[in-house]
This record gives C-alpha cells, structure tokens and sequence, in this order.
C-alpha cells in the first residue's frame, strides 16, 4: 500500500526528540512497530527500510537514537568521522534515556488515531540492542533484533538500571535475534552467551544466523547483500504479521 512520511517532535525526559513517522496513506488504526537505527540516525537507507514496513501494513516511528547529543535533524555519514561521532554518542547516553525514550514514544502513540495500541519493537545494529531493550516494555508484543551490539559485552552505560542481558526474563512478548556469522561486532562466543542466557530465563524466542558481514542489509557500501537482506526482510514481516495482527 502507498505510505505517507512525516515527522513529530516529542518531549522526553532528556530532552525533545524528533521521529520520523511512516504510515499507510489509507485511513486505518494499524499495528505500529518502533524502529531503532544504526548509531548513524535516520539516514536514507533508514528511512527506505522503515517504508518498507509501513508499505506492508504497519505505522512505524524511526526516533533520532541521540537526540540529546546532536542538533535536532542530525544525520552522521557513513565514513570514518560520522562512525567515531557514533560510536561516542553510543558509550555516552546511558541505556536508561533510551528507555524513557521509548516511554515517550508509547505513550505518544497512544493519542494517535492511526495506532490500534499494538507495539513491536525492530532495530538494526545499535538498533538491534534497542528493540531488545524495548522489548522490556510490557506493551511490546514482538522484537526484531539484527546483529544486536553491545548485549553480550554490556559495553553500553546502563545508568541506573541492569544491563539488557541482565533484565531477560522481563520480557512478555516474542524475540527474533538475527546475526551474521562474519560480523566482528558479535564474535561466536557473543552470539553463544546471548542464546543461553535466551534459553536460562525462558525467553520466547528464535535465532537466526547467516553467512554475512555485520550491516548486510544496509543498501550503501560494500557490505550489502541484497538477497540476504530480503531473506531478513521476508523474517521480520514473517513475525510482526503473526505476532503483531
């Protein structure tokens, strides 16, 4: 279905924090899924991905992940200066802002008519650690995580909170984690610690992993994979249709 873009400015503990909001153009109350970028924030590949999703039935709201650290409407780039602004953004704003950004975000769409109070949570990189924290909310029925950073080496400042590894059996709804077998950032005894940790606090989950660098599915540079990445395309709306509808 064809989609309308827009963007909202929302009041957050940390300060305002501008979304990006993708929706079907067709009158409606949909199932909406909050979508957490890399440490880039909403860039183009960002936004394709996120109308993607709203095109198969879902409103999806893309929040600036460092909003409290950049001017309002900040993209970085995909080059060595944008990544190392990234990645000291990410060992600097505490797990706990990001989790009073998701409280915003929810309660927000609660007063939209578009929204029929359904929530699931998707991210991608730095993301995927996201959709799993989001996946602590008691209103998130369903989280899809690739190639999550940071979870296994609670790396990430928590402020005053556990680390997302250590908070599992919060979880109510269902996971999705996805990774790369070639991806540096989630080494082989990353991905083994996070699947038992899975299994020892009873998480509903599934795991996939393939054969691909870390970022397969971004569609700039060298690492993108495009049949791969409409294989996770293909999982993620395999989840969210049963989960979220």
């Amino acid at each position: 279905m064809t989609i309308t873009q827009s963007s909202v400015d929302l009041s957050t503990a940390t300060g305002t924090m501008r979304c990006g909001i993708f929706r079907p153009e067709r009158a409606g109350a949909y199932p909406t899924v909050i979508f957490y970028s890399e440490i880039f924030q909403i860039t183009a590949p960002i936004a394709r991905t996120a109308a993607f999703l709203a095109g198969h039935g879902y409103v999806v709201v893309v929040p600036e992940v460092f909003h409290e650290l950049n001017p309002i409407g900040t993209v970085l780039a995909y080059d060595d200066e944008g990544k190392d602004k990234g990645n000291d953004d990410k060992f600097t704003k505490p797990l706990s802002d990001h989790d009073t950004d998701t409280e915003a975000i929810v309660s927000w769409l609660d007063e939209q008519d578009f929204c029929n109070g359904v929530l699931g949570s998707w991210g991608v990189c730095l993301g995927g650690h996201l959709a799993l924290r989001a996946a602590l909310h008691a209103r998130v029925s369903a989280a899809a995580c690739y190639y999550a950073t940071d979870v296994h080496s609670c790396t990430m400042p928590a402020g005053n909170l556990p680390q997302t590894i250590d908070r599992l059996r919060e979880i109510n709804g269902e996971v999705m984690m996805l990774f790369g077998r070639q991806d540096p950032h989630v080494p082989v005894e990353g991905r083994q610690l996070i699947y038992q940790k899975f299994t020892d606090n009873e998480v509903n989950f599934t795991w996939h992993e393939l054969n691909a660098p870390h970022a397969f599915m971004r569609d700039e540079g060298d690492r993108y994979d495009p049949e791969l990445a409409m294989l996770a395309q293909r999982l993620v709306l395999d989840l969210f249709h049963r989960a979220l509808r």
